[in-house]
């Protein structure tokens, strides 16, 4: 499974991005995707996940504020997510990771569960 992430930049504090992963090649064999992010000088923290089923989970510190979708493209076999990030403040700033999970488990939050992941891109909020 190959991911590829995009959509991080450059934004002022109480706006918006969208951020999108597209998974391709053995989709068969997964099944939650999820966006973590790692900011300077801290560990790797998950943010959304989501489940093939659209099943969701949020930080706690990002509820209200980021969604999670999905979009299951059995025809052009590739599964994208997203990541909607709305009213962004300074502590989002980060480097945000798609990863994926194989179908073994259901809405997983152990980072170790997650096999596969995407490059990262940077998200910059400024105050």
């Amino acid at each position: 499974v190959q991911l590829q992430a995009s959509g991080g930049g450059l934004v002022q504090a109480g706006g918006s991005l969208r951020l999108s992963c597209v998974a391709s090649g053995s989709l068969f064999s997964i099944n939650a995707m999820s966006w973590y992010r790692q900011a300077p000088g801290k560990q790797r923290e998950l943010v959304a996940a989501i489940t093939s089923g659209h099943s969701t989970n949020y930080a706690d510190s990002v509820k209200g504020r980021f969604k999670v979708s999905r979009d299951n493209d059995v025809v052009n076999r590739k599964n994208t997510v997203y990541l909607q990030m709305n009213s962004l403040k300074p502590e989002d700033t980060a480097v945000y990771y798609c990863a994926a999970a194989p179908r073994t488990y259901g809405l997983t939050l152990e980072e170790r569960r997650y096999e596969y992941w995407g490059q990262g891109t940077l998200v910059t909020v400024s105050s």
